[in-house]
């Protein structure tokens, strides 16, 4: 059954990306929170497993098990932005697998950006951040291994790409930076707690994450 399911939820996938084909015309930021799986951020959700909201302080959110709970959003928040920036809050487990993907957006020409952590035996996080550009071999991954943080603990990340460069933060701090041409992206989808071929799943909580349509500066960044 859950080989079904799998094969079930991967084909919806496609079927949306591909599908998809209306342009977006927000150029304001989107702000979800994860507090309910049947509405997020006015958006019915495709459920993968079953993640649980919980209500431990200091924040509310969706509570994922690392081994099959994700949120699929049949949108591309990002579309057509030459610039954005996308933050999540979230508390990585120090119980998770080396390595997790908890937001993947991607749109139908294959364009694609994922927000990952590496976590390592001693329960210290680094974050990993990539895009890619559709069907090309033309990608550029952040990742610091120097930069550990403790697991069990909440955590803004942010992904900014102003045009020209993208960099990434942990609770406003810059990590790490590299130049990519990656041109606005068309309609798709995003998954939360997984990628979206469901493998590398992610254990922990996520909150809340939000998407602006321009690159904004370390003093305007999410910060715990």
């Amino acid at each position: 059954m859950k080989k079904i399911s799998l094969i079930f939820i991967s084909l919806l996938v496609l079927f949306i990306i591909f599908t998809a084909n209306k342009p977006v015309k927000q150029q304001k930021s989107v702000i979800w929170n994860l507090t309910d799986t049947l509405q997020i951020g006015k958006i019915r959700p495709v459920i993968i497993g079953k993640p649980q909201i919980t209500t431990d302080l200091p924040y509310k959110g969706l509570s994922f098990n690392g081994a099959g709970d994700g949120v699929i959003m049949p949108v591309n928040p990002v579309e057509g932005w030459k610039e954005f920036t996308v933050e999540v809050l979230f508390y990585p487990s120090s119980k998770g697998i080396p390595a997790q993907r908890f937001v993947h957006f991607q749109d139908k020409a294959g364009n694609r950006g994922l927000i990952e952590t590496r976590v390592r035996p001693e329960g210290k996080w680094c974050l990993d951040t990539y895009l890619h550009v559709g069907k090309t071999d033309k990608g550029v991954t952040l990742i610091d291994r120097n930069k550990l943080h403790p697991c069990d603990e909440w955590y803004w990340a942010a992904l900014v790409y102003d045009g020209k460069i993208m960099k990434h933060f942990i609770n406003g701090a810059e990590e790490d930076s590299g130049e990519i041409d990656f041109g606005p992206m068309e309609s798709g989808v995003i998954s939360l707690g997984v990628r979206l071929n469901q493998i590398y799943w992610f254990m922990g909580q996520i909150s809340e994450i939000r998407f602006h349509p321009k690159a904004l500066s370390p003093n305007k960044l999410q910060k715990i």
